[in-house]
């Protein structure tokens, strides 16, 4: 893939609210939602995502992601981007894990406002 689809995918997600990036400290391109991280880029090569596990399985059933090989038992998922259909799949797992955070921070704000 080419700097121009990483780009992309660092574009799109950055214009989500409340998104920041930082360095994973492995060199990798790190996306947070608060404190909660949605995933983290490989350079050019592949994004790794955090899911709960059965979102993890139905993701990898579809064919949507494949299994982290680092940690195969966890959540974790892997998504190679190999080019523009791959971009757009690897904005999407990020949308999928911003909307759950976002969720969960704002049942929690509620609950403190009760």
């Amino acid at each position: 893939m080419n700097d121009e689809l990483l780009e992309q995918v660092e574009r799109e997600v950055l214009e989500w609210q409340g998104v920041t990036t930082g360095d994973t400290g492995r060199g990798g391109l790190q996306f947070s939602y608060g404190r909660v991280e949605l995933g983290h880029l490989h350079g050019s090569s592949f994004a790794d995502l955090p899911f709960p596990k059965k979102v993890r399985d139905e993701l990898i059933e579809e064919g949507r992601a494949s299994v982290h090989p680092p940690l195969p038992d966890s959540g974790w998922v892997r998504r190679r981007m190999e080019g523009p259909e791959d971009t757009q799949a690897v904005i999407e797992l990020f949308r999928m894990n911003y909307d759950r955070a976002k969720a969960r921070a704002e049942r929690r704000a509620a609950s403190e406002n009760e």
